[in-house]
């Protein structure tokens, strides 16, 4: 199976890449924004693409043609303001979600937020809204396709090393998980059809991820 891994220059980006690339079943594809960021993914052996979200939806259509799966690592960072939370995290996903459509791929993984719920977004705080705003109706418009979606909501992100123990559930307690776990979460997902249809969200825990992910 080919993955194209969108924003795979982020750090979870990045993880997942090199896991896919070190797996016997997957080849990835790699998503980025700018041509000197492909020497880290070339030295793995996986496929590059040029392409910036903010592009048109027949340019990433094109990028998407010849993968089996699409995964959304995508994000906007937390130095930006609502404009480019609501570029990337809105309309970049609804343009990749399109594109698969389009490129005839069904296997389709979003990593959202830890809560997309309406509820989040009344509680959230100012400055937050508008990203939870965004990953909600990113996750709604891609509900409402035909796609063989997985959704996943990670707790907090940290740069720790990963454990490759977590807790996995369509509800969880709020907490922390590595983003190289989380990379670890969506290979997983990958290789396990029983995810089809389904979103969950994902903090460490005690449970190895394989099972974790079995269990849902």
């Amino acid at each position: 199976m080919k993955v194209l891994v969108v924003g795979a220059n982020g750090q979870i980006g990045k993880h997942l890449v090199r896991f896919i690339q070190d797996s016997e079943s997957l080849e990835a594809k790699a998503m980025i924004r700018k041509e000197e960021q492909a020497s880290f993914f070339q030295e793995l052996g996986a496929e590059t693409v040029v392409v910036d979200l903010e592009d048109d939806p027949e340019t990433i259509t094109k990028a998407t043609e010849g993968v089996d799966a699409v995964v959304f690592t995508a994000g906007s960072g937390p130095n930006t303001g609502p404009d480019k939370t609501m570029m990337i995290d809105l309309d970049g996903a609804v343009k990749t979600i399109e594109a698969a459509k389009s490129a005839g791929v069904k296997r389709y993984v979003m990593i959202s937020s830890f809560d997309t719920t309406r509820d989040a977004i009344q509680s959230a705080p100012e400055s937050f809204a508008p990203y939870v705003v965004a990953k909600h109706y990113a996750d709604v418009w891609l509900r409402g396709t035909d796609l063989d979606y997985t959704i996943i909501h990670p707790g907090r992100l940290n740069n720790e090393d990963g454990t490759g123990e977590v807790e996995a559930s369509s509800k969880v307690e709020r907490g922390e998980i590595p983003r190289e776990d989380v990379a670890r979460v969506i290979l997983n997902t990958l290789e396990n059809e029983a995810t089809i249809g389904k979103e969950f969200q994902v903090v460490s825990g005690s449970t190895s991820i394989e099972d974790a992910i079995q269990s849902l």
